[in-house]
This record gives structure tokens, C-alpha cells and sequence, in this order.
């Protein structure tokens, strides 16, 4: 009996995953277990997974200070405002999957929240290595690194989305940048203007995951006009099967990795290599996998075109 009902939790929970291929070991044994129990009780307190968002984004956004401080005291309270910070990340998307209240808007502003979240983490080691004397030159690195964290971040989500797309994991998930533009003009800045504001935000922001991967657009765009938005089950097949082992390279350039890293040169003293760890090791796996990726749409590409017409 009580077997069953641990089983019957664990089904639950898994219930709440976007879909198993794209969760890491971390995800599935600590923020999935622990995002859903939160769902739960969020769930009973009607609370919106806008308002888990906003409520992850404020405990990120605090801890980003707490790294300014050359205390390793301080420092340690900040890492557990951002693991905090992350467990409601989870378990937003998992509040919304349980209550089935997923909707475009949610996603914005979780994505509004992530990036608040890192804005303050890296303004905030700028400044302390600032104040300890470093470079001016700190603040180029810093940006340096920012940016590729944007970039790489962007991949990330658009690959791991385009994985549950093709793979029938989620096919509303994924949107693109002309839609979100005719979205966007439809809506007065009279009236709507938070939603306008942060529907060009997510227009940008889908707009340079399209830069960044302009083949698989192409291919999903290919796609829904020869099959009218339905996933034949060959491709569906092929794509799991070749995009499937990249997912663990993809997780790497996701928050997990990030954080571990963060801890331990806080733990360490030395935040400015992080900065580094973004610019080197980060954006050389970031670039491997652009290149496998967009190959393997434009191969995938080719064969909608021809299975298509044959």
C-alpha cells in the first residue's frame, strides 16, 4: 500500500515535468521533488505561476546583492536565496502544468524573472571586484561574459523547446517572432501597456533565439507547411534519435551548471573567474553545439522536403 502511494506521487510529480529527456539528474532528485510539494502549496493558496515567478525573480534578484559583499557569510545567504530562487522557477512551470494555467504570458514573465535575476547577479560581482581594486577593464569582462550568457541561454531554451516540439512534448510551446510582432502590434499602449511591454520584450527575445539557430527555424517553419503543424511519427523518430544525445551538452549551458560554479569560487574568493568560465569553456561548447545543431536541422530539412513531395 505504501508503495503504491509512492508511486502514484512519483507519477504525479512526473506528470509536471516539461518531459523526461530534457531534465537533468538535479532537476528530477531535488527541484522537481521539492517545485512540486511548492505547486502544491501554492495551489491551495491560489496563488498565480506569475506570482511564483515574480516571487523567484525577488529572491534571485536579492541574493545577486548578497554576492557583492566580500563575507562568505553573506555570500552563503545569497546562495541559498538562489537556490530558493531556482526551486520557484521549477515549480512555476510545474504550478501551471498542475493547475493548467500554462499560457504564452506566464512564460514571459518567468523569462522576464530569469533574466532580472542574472542582471543582478553580474552587476552586483562587477562591483565587488571593482571595489576590490580591479580593472576598469572588470567592466568589459563582465559584459563579455553577460552577453555570452544570453546567448547561450537563449540557445539552450530554444533547442530544449524545439526537442519537446518535435518530439511531441509540447506543440504550443515554441513561438516565433512574426506571430509575437502581429501580436504585438494589436495591442494599444492605452490600455494594455504592461502586456505590450512585455510582449516586445519576448518578441526580442524570440527573435534573437531565431538569429541564433536561423536553421531549425527553416525547418520547423518547412515543417508545418508540408505537414499543417502535425509531427509525421518518422520525424518525430529522427529528431529524438539525433537531437536526443545533445540534450546533456545543452544542459551544461543551463542554470545548474552556472550556480555550482558561482558557489565554489565564492566559497573560493575568486568571483572574477567566473566571468572567464563564460567566456572560454561555456561559449566553446555553446559554439559546438550551434554548429552540430543547425547541421542536423538542415539534414532533417532536406528529408521534409523530400518525403514531403514524394
Amino acid at each position: 500500500m505504501m508503495s503504491q502511494q509512492v508511486e502514484t506521487r512519483h507519477s504525479r510529480i512526473a506528470a509536471t515535468y516539461k518531459a523526461r529527456e530534457v531534465e537533468g539528474a538535479v532537476d528530477v532528485y531535488f527541484y522537481r521533488p521539492l517545485g512540486f510539494r511548492l505547486a502544491e502549496f501554492f495551489a491551495h493558496l491560489r496563488m498565480t505561476p506569475a506570482g511564483v515567478s515574480l516571487l523567484g525573480g525577488l529572491c534571485g534578484v536579492i541574493a545577486g546583492h548578497l554576492y557583492f559583499y566580500r563575507n562568505l557569510g553573506v555570500n552563503i545567504a545569497g546562495m541559498v536565496l538562489h537556490l530558493s530562487a531556482n526551486a520557484l522557477d521549477n515549480a512555476d512551470g510545474q504550478l501551471a502544468r498542475l493547475t493548467h494555467q500554462e499560457s504564452r504570458k506566464g512564460r514571459i514573465i518567468d523569462s522576464v524573472a530569469d533574466h532580472l535575476v542574472f542582471a543582478s547577479v553580474y552587476i552586483h560581482l562587477t562591483l565587488r571586484c571593482a571595489f576590490a581594486g580591479a580593472s576598469p577593464a572588470i567592466w568589459l569582462l563582465a559584459l563579455g561574459a553577460a552577453i555570452s550568457h544570453a546567448l547561450q541561454g537563449a540557445a539552450a531554451d530554444y533547442y530544449r523547446t524545439a526537442f519537446l516540439y518535435f518530439t511531441g512534448g509540447a506543440r504550443n510551446g515554441i513561438d516565433s517572432s512574426s506571430a509575437l510582432r502581429s501580436d504585438y502590434r494589436k495591442l494599444g499602449w492605452g490600455q494594455r501597456a504592461w502586456d505590450k511591454l512585455l510582449l516586445a520584450l519576448y518578441s526580442n527575445f524570440t527573435l534573437q533565439q531565431e538569429m541564433l539557430a536561423p536553421r531549425l527555424k527553416k525547418l520547423r517553419e518547412t515543417t508545418n507547411t508540408a505537414f499543417r503543424g502535425q509531427i509525421p511519427g518518422w520525424l518525430e523518430q529522427r529528431y529524438r534519435d539525433d537531437a536526443g544525445h545533445m540534450l546533456k551538452w545543452w544542459r551544461l549551458l543551463m542554470t545548474n551548471t552556472r550556480m555550482l560554479i558561482l558557489f565554489l569560487l565564492l566559497f573560493l574568493g575568486q568571483p572574477i573567474y567566473y566571468f572567464w568560465f563564460e567566456l572560454i569553456p561555456l561559449n566553446l561548447l555553446f559554439l559546438y553545439l550551434i554548429m552540430r545543431q543547425e547541421k542536423m536541422a538542415e539534414s532533417l530539412e532536406q528529408l521534409v522536403v523530400v518525403g514531403h513531395s514524394t
